[in-house]
């Protein structure tokens, strides 16, 4: 496989991982956010038991995995090239920054307080306060995931630009070509009747 198409695989899954990542969050802010958020801490005990099959713990972990993994590959593949290399690398310091470490130090310790800590271990007014912080620290997930989003799009655009051959270049290739052979044409044509005029002066 080339290098080129290894680069054009791996920006393909970034992008598409990076949208379905910053989709998922955009979506879970509208339609899970108000109903967990909405009262606490009446809303995270319903929301405890409504999400006992799967939750966002399923979706999110294995595709920013895969995020992740991608957007390393896709820095390491197109470090090379400096009209995509800084748009991939921004893309992957984003992502990393707001979606892997700020929830492992913002996220993670405040989703351990309110839905894995037994119920009754902490008073409601602390667990109000743990949510306004999580809410609010939410906007900053939401936000990378739109930078990144946007990022490597741009440089997947850029990268498709940049090794896509153009009409108009096949299309002049083309015409060369034919005036090529219509001269050479021209040519043996004339070196034909050069020769017959030759052999006619040699005969008289």
């Amino acid at each position: 496989m080339s290098r080129t198409r290894l680069t054009w695989i791996v920006l393909t899954a970034l992008v598409w991982g990076a949208i379905l990542s910053f989709g998922g969050v955009a979506a879970e802010t509208v339609m899970l956010y108000p109903n967990i958020f909405g009262d606490p801490p009446e809303s995270l005990d319903r929301a405890r038991e409504f999400m006992v099959r799967g939750g966002p713990s399923d979706y999110f972990p294995p595709l920013g995995a895969a995020v992740a993994l991608s957007s390393v590959a896709a820095t390491v593949l197109t470090w090379g090239d400096r009209r995509l290399r800084w748009w991939v690398a921004a893309a992957a310091c984003t992502f990393l920054a707001c979606e892997f470490l700020f929830s492992a130090v913002f996220f993670w310790p405040r989703n351990e307080i309110m839905f894995v800590d037994p119920a009754g271990t902490h008073s409601a007014e602390y667990l109000r306060q743990v949510a306004g912080e999580f809410v609010a620290g939410h906007r900053v997930r939401l936000a990378g995931g739109a930078v990144t989003s946007v990022l490597a799009f741009t440089a997947f655009v850029r990268f498709v630009r940049g090794t896509g051959r153009p009409a108009g270049g096949v299309a002049a290739g083309a015409g060369s070509a034919r005036a090529g052979a219509d001269g050479a044409a021209e040519g043996s044509t004339a070196e034909s009747g050069t020769a017959e005029t030759g052999a006619a002066e040699a005969v008289r």
